[in-house]
């Protein structure tokens, strides 16, 4: 039997992060009842793993057995050409337990500054995890969206390193663009669109 996720399904967004925790709601389209992990204060687990997927469904499978709920997770973040695919996987660990993403874009950026700047390729991945509870199935599925970075940051719409990445073919950054923009051409969305694909009714 296939799975699939039918409307009104109440499931937990695993992420603690506000901005993120919007941003899934909205690429969800109001199909199902969503409450995340920080609501339920559902502690956030070690991401151990050494990729995307292995932490998205490490936090997926952690939030439904927490919770009893289907659980959805993402994992994604900032990986620098020239800076060997950093931080990546660590993206949200530049920023430190504050979560202070201003002092993890200035990292980028003396980092770059290393290199001379001659290369400023970039590129944001999201994989997403989908798991049942109590030791049900997982599914999960990556995507990215490639770009260059520019200093110094611009705009406030986005969050975490939007405002350094201008998305292939586009003169704004993430953080400069109407998160409708964003979501239309974002790594999270063309996961979602994978996930939507194999799930959604």
């Amino acid at each position: 039997m296939a799975l699939s996720l039918p409307r009104g399904t109440r499931i937990v967004a695993a992420t603690h992060n506000p901005g993120k925790a919007k941003e899934l709601a909205a690429l969800l389209e109001g199909r199902f009842q969503v409450v995340s992990a920080g609501e339920l204060g559902l502690p956030e687990p070690d991401e151990t793993e050494s990729t995307f997927i292995g932490n998205a469904i490490l936090k997926a499978r952690a939030a439904a057995d927490r919770s009893g709920l289907i659980a959805l997770a993402d994992d994604s973040g900032l990986s620098v050409a020239a800076l060997d695919g950093s931080p990546g996987i660590y993206s949200a660990r530049w920023a430190g337990p504050g979560k202070d993403f201003g002092a993890a874009m200035d990292k980028v950026r003396e980092r770059l500054e290393e290199t001379g700047f001659e290369d400023l390729t970039a590129w944001f991945s999201c994989a997403l995890a989908v798991a049942w509870p109590h030791g049900g199935p997982v599914v999960a599925v990556e995507s990215r969206v490639d770009g260059l970075l520019t200093f110094p940051a611009r705009g406030a719409k986005g969050f975490g390193y939007d405002p350094i990445f201008i998305p292939d073919g586009g003169t704004q950054t993430f953080g400069e663009m109407e998160p409708q923009a964003k979501d239309a051409i974002s790594h999270r969305a063309r996961a979602f669109a994978a996930l939507k694909a194999a799930l959604f009714d």
